[in-house]
């Protein structure tokens, strides 16, 4: 797990408790149709799955030297 995550947020964070938005905050994101890369590792992979109802995610190959 050494590559990384584009994570890309589908739908709003309205309606939905403060802890999720803090997450989609912490993930870089700021509204729908935003992507950021994040590092592959659980840490990240733990805040995707408590939003993976409002992101979507690809994985990123890794890049060699």
């Amino acid at each position: 797990m050494a590559g990384k995550l584009r994570v890309t947020q589908t739908r709003s964070t309205i309606s939905h408790i403060a802890r999720n938005r803090a997450t989609i905050k912490a993930l870089g994101l700021h509204r729908i149709g935003d992507t950021n890369d994040v590092p592959d590792n659980e840490a990240t992979r733990g805040m995707v799955r408590q939003v993976r109802f409002l992101v979507s995610v690809e994985e990123l190959p890794e890049e060699s030297k």
